[in-house]
């Protein structure tokens, strides 16, 4: 008699059949992240034009564009099936993949000669993040995971964190200008003074993707954002949790409480194990603020 259950053979061939494919949509990000990398690369520490969007804090280069045109066409040639929403060019094409990039998360960094940016290239299938790759192009490291593991230039990556926060080094770009404008500067600029004096390391280095992927490697214990886009974190979402890490989303008020961790404006990014109470108090304080400031529709 065969007392095996076809339901665990078709769900392992499924699991197969997803993880291949989502090995498939890494192999492309990584390509495309190398292709968009090495341009980039020659022209850093360069001369540049630098534009400006929403204001003189948020800026743009014409290595931007060019990026983002460069990852696009890779993209579209290697799995015609996609769709795309760049930061610099919005949203392109109409397939069933949809694709998340910035081609350099990091403008301001870029533009100044700080070796602190990244390319950013995000899949999501079925709202599903399945393949991500966060590549410093400077120190040639290369984070990307499938569906199933976390990896460094290849090598299998485990997160890891301190278990104290007053032992920590924690990563934030919090307070920008604009948070001022959401919370006052006087409260923003106490929360910050606050997480100063508790973690034993505080830095601001201007990268939501690469300082995400930094706590993924073990790098850092810990990272926080309160003003990111999907294009900005939808990568490094999944890198961090293959590598054992916990990315804990916020609504901010300004998405559903269902939506998907890597289309809410906040985060904190914790290394495995870690949690950490005043991070935790502060980052609650700036949600709850923002979303009793949020209309009602």
């Amino acid at each position: 008699m065969n007392n095996a259950n076809p339901a665990v053979g078709l769900r392992t061939s499924v699991d197969e059949d997803g993880l291949n494919r989502s090995r498939h949509l890494t192999r492309i990000a990584e390509g495309a992240a190398r292709a968009a990398g090495a341009p980039l690369l020659a022209a850093f520490r360069s001369e540049m034009t630098v534009d400006y969007k929403r204001d003189l804090h948020d800026v743009v280069t014409i290595h931007d564009r060019n990026a983002e045109a460069l990852i696009r066409d890779f993209i579209f040639e290697s799995e015609p099936n996609s769709a795309m929403l760049g930061e610099e060019g919005g949203q392109v094409g109409e397939g069933e993949i949809q694709w998340y990039v910035d081609p350099i998360d990091g403008t301001a960094n870029f533009a100044r000669g700080l070796a602190f940016w990244c390319v950013s290239i995000a899949a999501v299938e079925q709202g599903a993040v399945v393949a991500g790759v966060v590549y410093d192009p400077v120190a040639d490291l290369l984070f990307s995971s499938d569906i199933r593991r976390s990896y460094l230039n290849g090598k299998v990556i485990a997160s890891k964190s301190v278990s104290e926060e007053s032992r920590a080094t924690l990563i934030t770009g919090y307070p920008v200008s604009r948070d001022f404008r959401l919370d006052g500067r006087v409260v923003a600029l106490s929360r910050f003074g606050e997480l100063v004096e508790t973690f034993s390391t505080v830095r601001r280095p201007g990268s939501a993707a690469l300082s995400i992927a930094h706590v993924a490697a073990g790098f850092v214990d810990a990272a926080a954002g309160f003003g990111v886009n999907a294009w900005d974190v939808a990568a490094a979402t999944l890198i961090l949790k293959n590598a054992g890490g916990r990315y804990q989303p916020l609504t901010l008020g300004k998405v559903p409480a269902d939506s998907a961790d890597y289309l809410c404006p906040g985060y904190l990014a914790y290394g495995a194990g870690a949690d950490y109470p005043t991070l935790n108090r502060v980052a609650q304080a700036i949600s709850d603020g923002r979303t009793a400031r949020t209309p009602t529709p």
